[in-house]
């Protein structure tokens, strides 16, 4: 594997089968080298969330693999988790950074703001994630340009994720300037998500 090729980071579902997923995600993780993963539920079910997380753990410790939960910073130690992905920008990496030292793993999601990116950097956040690097109808619609991800290539240390409506000729263009691809529904809609993941980690060169 080249040394300058994109790394993979992967994303649960919103929404899953606690009988079902752990054995799918075993195999995903058995078959392609991820990482992080990302425990990203829709769900406000506390209990719902602390159950999802031990599976998860199980799972991704298993395989050598880090994980991350989106926002639920109070989970992190409780469930032997490696960090948290934080998706309201800067806005509470220094707290999270202060709430769970310096070893945890600290992500930010930062739209398409080159200065929420540079802030979150400043704060202490391991990586940045800008989005949605293809074309969404999500959110604002607004997408994060591959020229976003040059410029910070070229220019910040602290690693850059892309995410959100990858295609295979997305993550094309945007392997040479990222440093991570996000992935998650667009492997978990598919009959195979092993194959379909094989399929799009090809395209990063």
């Amino acid at each position: 594997m080249s040394e300058d090729r994109p790394q993979l980071y992967l994303l649960t579902p919103p929404t899953f089968d606690l009988d079902v997923f752990p054995e799918v995600l075993g195999r995903v993780l058995g078959a392609v080298e991820v990482a992080c993963l990302r425990l990203a539920l829709a769900s406000r079910d506390e209990d719902a969330v602390m159950r999802a997380a031990d599976a998860v753990r199980l799972v991704a410790h298993e395989h050598d693999v880090a994980l991350v939960i989106e926002n639920h910073i109070q989970l992190v130690e409780r469930h032997g988790l490696d960090g948290v992905h934080l998706t309201d920008g800067a806005r509470s990496v220094r707290a999270a950074r202060k709430n769970l030292g310096a070893d945890a793993i600290v992500g930010a999601f930062c739209g398409a703001s080159r200065h929420d990116g540079m802030t979150a950097g400043e704060a202490g956040a391991d990586y940045v994630c800008f989005g949605p690097a293809g074309e969404s109808g999500l959110g604002t619609g607004a997408r994060a340009e591959r020229d976003l991800f040059a410029w910070w290539s070229e220019m910040i240390e602290v690693p850059v994720v892309a995410e959100g409506a990858l295609t295979e000729a997305a993550i094309r263009d945007l392997a040479p300037v990222t440093d991570f691809f996000a992935l998650g529904e667009e492997i978990w809609r598919m009959d195979d998500p092993v194959a379909e993941l094989k399929r799009l980690v090809a395209a990063m060169g």
